[in-house]
C-alpha cells in the first residue's frame, strides 16, 4: 500500500516577475508542508508568468528564469524542505536548437530534479506558442513514495495521442497536469469532461492544477480539480481566488477519498468576477490605485463603474460627469445616484463652454459636432488619469465594438476596457445581476476574488441596489443631439446582439445568416459596419476576454480589405 498527499496550488503570478513569483511558490510550498503534502503541484510557467509570448525568445531572460529555479530549490532545502516534492513550470532552452521550451520542472533535494518540456504547443486564438516555442519530445514519471506520478503541461491533454497516450502505457498511478488555461464562459465543463477522458485513458485519477488571475487581457479562472479514474469528481478549487487543494491518493483504493468540492458560482456572477478581476490584476500589476471614467448616467458606464468599485474601493473611483446641452436631467440624476451608491468621488464639468469655444472655431456640424462633444470628453478623462496618476477606464460594450459604435479619441480613449467583451444584452443581464447580489447582501467589494480586502459582504450600497433601475430600464442614447437613441442608427440590441454573434462568434457569412433567418437589411448593415470598424478595434484599450471569441489575438482581419459579400 502507497498513499501520498498533492497539493494544488492555485496562484496569481505576474508576467516577468521572477523574484515575486519565486517567493510565492515558496510561501505556498511551505503551507503545502505544513498540509502534510509530500507533492505540491503549481500551474504554467510558474516563475516567468504566464503567457510570457516574445519574452521567451530572450537569452537573458530565459538564463535568469532558470537561475530563479535553481535558487528555489535550493532555498527549499535551506527552509527544512528538500523532501518536498515541489513541481513549476518555468521557461527552459532546448540546446540542440537554442529556441525556448514552455518546461516543467521537479525541485527535490536542492536540485532541479526532473524536468518534461510541453509537447503540443497551441497556436489558435491568444496564443501562438508554436512560434515561439519548440515542442517536447519525451514525457516524465516521477515515483514519490511508491506513488508513480506521469506529468503533462496544459495543452498535451487537449489531444488525443501523444504524451498522454504514452503515459497509459507506463503504468501511472496518477496523470498532473500544469495549465494556463484562460477564462471564458463554459469553459469549466469543457475541462473537466476532457480531464474525465484522460482519466478513463490512463486508468488513473487526473490533478488538472489552473493559474488564476489576470494578465493584460487575458483572465485566468483558477478552478484546479481532481477526477478519479473512473471520472468522479473528488475536489475542486474555489474559481477566481487563490487557493491550496488537498488530494489524497492511496494506491490500494478502489475509489479514492472525495475532498472539498468548492460551489461552482452562478454564470452571471462567473462573467461578472472575471471582469473584475482582469481589471483588478491589471491595475495591482501595472500599479494603479485609483480609476476614472466618464459617468453619462447610461448603463455601460455605471456597469464599469460598479466592476471598478468591486475591484478597487468607491472610494478610488473617480467618476466625471460631463453634461452637454443634449444632456437629460434623468441621465444626470442617475449618474449622481451611481457614484453615491458606490461611494465614488463625483464632479460635474459641463462641457458646453469648451464646446462653443471649439465651434467658434470649426464650425462643424452633424457627426463632426457630434463627435466633438465625444472628444471633449475624452480629453477630460485623460485629464484626469494624467494629474491623479489614475487608470482611465473606457465603457463601450463589444455590441459598440463591432459596429464601430463609439468616437476613436473621444468614449474609446482609456488604458483599460472591462466590458470590451460583453455584449449589450450582457451588459444589462450583468447589471440586474448585480443590484440582485446588493440585495442579498454582497455590498461593494464583497466578491470573492484574489486580494479582496473589504470582507465577506463588501461595504453596504445605501439604497440596496448598486446601478440606478432607470440606467437599466431606460433606451440607450449617447445624447449627442437631440432625441438620439442608439437605435436610430443600429438595429435593436436584442436583434444585433444575435446577428453579431452568428457572425463574429461562429464566423457565418452573408449566406449563412440569411439561412439563420435574419433578414436581409438587417444582415447587410451589420455586416457593413462590423467590417468598416476594424480600425477602430485595433485603437481600442486592452480588455479582458470572457468570451469564446474576443476582439483582438482571437480574431486578426485585414484593416484594408475590398472583399464584400
Amino acid at each position: 500500500m502507497a498513499q501520498i498527499r498533492i497539493a494544488l496550488a492555485q496562484i496569481d503570478t505576474c508576467v516577468g516577475d521572477l523574484e515575486g513569483n519565486a517567493e510565492k511558490t515558496l510561501e505556498y510550498a511551505h503551507r503545502a508542508a505544513r498540509q502534510h503534502a509530500q507533492v505540491v503541484v503549481f500551474p504554467e510557467m510558474t516563475l516567468t508568468g504566464y503567457p510570457i509570448e516574445d519574452l521567451a525568445l530572450r537569452r537573458t531572460f530565459r538564463k535568469a528564469a532558470w537561475d530563479k529555479a535553481n535558487w528555489l530549490a535550493t532555498e527549499l532545502e535551506a527552509d527544512g524542505l528538500g523532501d518536498l516534492y515541489v513541481v513549476v513550470g518555468t521557461v527552459g532552452t532546448d540546446h540542440a536548437s537554442d529556441k525556448p521550451r514552455n518546461r516543467l520542472v521537479v525541485l527535490h533535494d536542492g536540485v532541479v530534479w526532473a524536468g518534461y518540456d510541453k509537447h503540443f504547443l497551441p497556436n489558435y486564438g491568444v496564443f501562438d506558442e508554436f512560434r515561439i516555442f519548440s515542442p517536447g519530445d519525451h514525457s516524465t514519471v516521477v515515483e514519490v513514495d511508491g506513488v508513480r506520478l506521469g506529468f503533462a503541461i496544459c495543452e498535451d491533454i487537449w489531444q488525443d495521442g501523444g504524451p498522454v497516450a504514452e503515459l497509459a502505457g507506463r503504468g501511472i498511478d496518477v496523470l498532473v497536469t500544469m495549465n494556463g488555461s484562460p477564462y471564458e464562459e463554459g469553459k469549466t465543463h469543457t475541462r473537466f469532461d476532457l480531464a474525465v477522458r484522460r482519466a478513463r485513458e490512463v486508468s488513473a485519477p487526473v490533478v488538472y492544477v489552473n493559474q488564476v488571475g489576470g494578465q493584460d487581457d487575458l483572465v485566468f479562472d483558477g478552478g484546479s480539480f481532481t477526477v478519479d479514474a473512473d471520472g468522479t469528481l473528488l475536489q475542486r478549487s474555489p474559481m477566481f481566488v487563490e487557493d491550496l487543494g488537498l488530494f489524497d491518493f492511496d494506491t490500494d483504493a478502489e475509489h479514492q477519498t472525495t475532498g472539498v468540492i468548492a460551489p461552482a458560482p452562478d454564470k452571471d456572477e462567473e462573467v461578472y468576477t472575471a471582469c473584475v478581476l482582469g481589471l483588478k490584476d491589471y491595475m495591482r500589476k501595472n500599479h494603479f490605485s485609483g480609476v476614472c471614467l466618464g459617468l453619462s448616467g447610461g448603463i455601460d458606464s455605471a456597469l464599469v463603474a460598479a466592476m471598478a468599485a468591486d475591484a478597487c474601493g468607491g472610494a478610488n473611483v473617480w467618476g466625471i460627469s460631463m453634461p452637454s446641452m443634449y444632456s437629460s436631467d434623468g441621465s444626470k440624476d442617475d449618474a449622481a445616484d451611481l457614484a453615491a451608491n458606490i461611494g465614488a468621488h463625483y464632479d460635474i464639468r459641463p462641457i458646453e463652454p469648451l464646446f462653443v469655444a471649439y465651434q467658434n472655431q470649426l464650425h462643424l456640424e452633424g457627426v463632426a459636432a457630434e463627435n466633438l462633444q465625444a472628444r471633449i470628453r475624452g480629453v477630460i478623462v485623460m485629464a484626469y488619469s494624467n494629474s491623479k496618476g489614475v487608470l482611465a477606464l473606457a465603457t463601450g460594450n463589444k455590441s459598440e465594438l463591432a459596429c464601430g459604435y463609439s468616437t476613436i479619441y473621444g468614449d474609446a480613449v482609456g488604458g483599460y476596457a472591462p466590458i470590451k467583451d460583453l455584449l449589450k444584452t450582457r451588459v444589462w443581464e450583468l447589471a440586474r445581476w448585480r443590484n440582485e447580489a446588493c440585495a442579498h447582501g454582497m455590498g461593494i467589494g464583497g466578491l470573492h476574488i484574489v486580494g479582496n480586502e473589504a470582507g465577506e459582504h463588501g461595504k453596504p450600497a445605501p439604497n440596496d441596489i448598486i446601478i440606478p433601475v432607470n440606467s437599466i430600464t431606460k433606451a440607450p442614447s449617447a445624447e449627442l443631439r437631440p432625441g438620439q437613441k442608439d437605435s436610430d442608427s443600429l438595429p435593436e440590441y436584442a436583434l444585433l446582439d444575435q446577428v453579431l454573434a452568428a457572425y463574429i462568434e461562429h464566423a457565418h457569412g452573408r449566406a449563412d445568416l440569411l439561412a439563420d433567418g435574419f433578414d436581409e437589411k438587417t444582415v447587410d448593415t451589420v455586416m457593413r459596419l462590423v467590417d468598416r470598424a476594424e480600425w477602430k478595434r485595433r485603437q481600442y484599450p486592452l480588455g479582458p476576454k470572457v468570451t469564446a471569441l474576443a476582439f483582438g489575438r482571437d480574431r486578426r482581419l485585414p484593416v484594408t480589405s475590398a472583399f464584400r459579400e
